[in-house]
């Protein structure tokens, strides 16, 4: 199948861009990456009027730290976070993700902005991003705005980005003293979607977790704050009895939904085991 016909303009400028929107509202769609939308271009999934490809505004694609501040821009490449030296040392959940986001030819051209917006249930940005509790930065033509990442995303495929606005990037925290990070995925093959996937970040120290975060993703509509688990975490050692807590505070954080492969049952049962993994990981205990 072919995509149906559309118009292509490539402007130079965000002021073109919300010219732009302007000019067309509903019927245009942003092109970065184009690693989902040219698919669903060609299942005629989606059929925009225009598209507006925002490569040239190459503002958009660094990534940059500043103080204990860490920013993506929104045409940063996968290729580029999975090879940035700041990212190992700033981001290391970010850095762990990248090797298992599809494979070597589409990370050279998907952006860390699509995967953000595209808002793909089984993506590993949008989990990384809650789990480290970014900010996202937004603009249109009335000025720019700021939301945190766990009010982003709001159901399948669905996010607080509003009519005529472009996701500019995220401003995370750079990793503190005593903290660590932790992913964890699986996938019929490496390299598929995920079946089920687990985003950690949190405090270990004296040999007890503190102030973690637990997000999973793949096993509902949104990235899933665990806010049980995290709460079995607090203030215990990395012990037999702190994973099984973990596992069984999954149950209550989760409400997984069944696809064509997989029961829920089956995901959350994978999730459970995930859960237990994951806690090893972040003490460093993982083999």
């Amino acid at each position: 199948m072919k995509a149906s016909a559309f118009a292509y303009v490539k402007p130079t400028s965000l002021s073109d861009v919300f010219e732009l929107f302007e000019q067309y509202g509903d019927a245009a769609q942003i092109l970065a990456g184009g690693q989902s939308l040219i698919a669903a271009l060609n299942m005629r999934l989606a059929a925009p009027a225009v598209l507006i490809d925002i490569n040239s505004l190459t503002d958009l694609a660094g990534i940059s730290v500043s103080n204990d501040t860490v920013r993506i821009g929104a045409l940063a490449r996968h290729r580029s976070l999975e090879h940035s030296a700041e990212i190992a040392r700033c981001l290391p959940l970010i850095h762990q993700a990248m090797p298992h986001v599809a494979h070597a030819a589409i990370r050279n051209r998907g952006t860390f902005g699509g995967s953000i917006a595209y808002a793909d249930p089984a993506a590993e940005l949008p989990a990384c991003s809650v789990a480290l509790d970014a900010t996202l930065q937004l603009a249109s033509k009335s000025g720019e705005r700021s939301v945190p990442a766990r009010q982003f995303f709001k159901g399948l495929y669905e996010t607080d980005l509003r009519p005529g606005e472009v996701l500019l990037g995220g401003e995370f925290r750079a990793l503190q003293p005593g903290y660590r990070s932790a992913f964890l995925e699986l996938a019929r093959r490496h390299g598929d979607y995920a079946i089920v996937g687990v985003a950690a970040h949190g405090k270990f120290e004296g040999g007890r977790f503190s102030d973690a975060s637990v997000v999973f993703f793949g096993i509902s509509a949104v990235p899933v704050l665990a806010v049980s688990a995290a709460a079995a975490l607090e203030g215990n050692p990395c012990s037999p009895d702190t994973v099984a807590a973990v596992q069984a505070a999954v149950s209550e954080d989760l409400e997984p939904y069944g696809d064509l492969y997989h029961s829920a049952a089956t995901k959350l049962h994978l999730a459970r085991v995930l859960a237990g993994r994951i806690v090893n990981a972040l003490a460093g205990t993982a083999s």
